[in-house]
């Protein structure tokens, strides 16, 4: 499976990016899907998932702020970030789910994209 997140970028605290991902190999569609993140220096976090009937949760840290949805496109899924702030600078990841509760992930990782936030 190869995955490919994309998206980041530089933007001011308060403001708003939509992360995009394309996995090929699998489809998308068949797993439970998540965005993961990792800032420099921590460990990486799992941060939204969405289930294969469209339910979804997030970390307390996004919760209102980060939408996580499914495309149009079998292989594609995105994370609406709004209200953007420095702590969430980090580089983002897409996978599938394979323990939610130990927040790990089913496939290799592919590359992320990073997201700087300015305060």
């Amino acid at each position: 499976v190869q995955l490919q997140a994309s998206g980041g970028g530089s933007v001011q605290a308060g403001g708003f990016l939509t992360l995009s991902c394309a996995a090929s190999g699998r489809d998308p569609t068949l797993y439970q899907m998540a965005w993961w993140r990792q800032a420099p220096g921590k460990q990486r976090e799992l941060v939204a998932s969405i289930t294969t009937g469209g339910s979804t949760d997030y970390a307390e840290s996004v919760k209102g702020r980060f939408t996580i949805s499914r495309g149009n496109a079998k292989n594609s899924m995105y994370l609406q970030m709004n209200k953007l702030a420095p702590e969430d600078t980090a580089v983002y990841f897409c996978n599938a789910v394979h323990n939610y509760a130990l927040g790990t992930a089913r496939w290799a990782w592919g590359q992320g994209t990073l997201v700087t936030v300015s305060s």
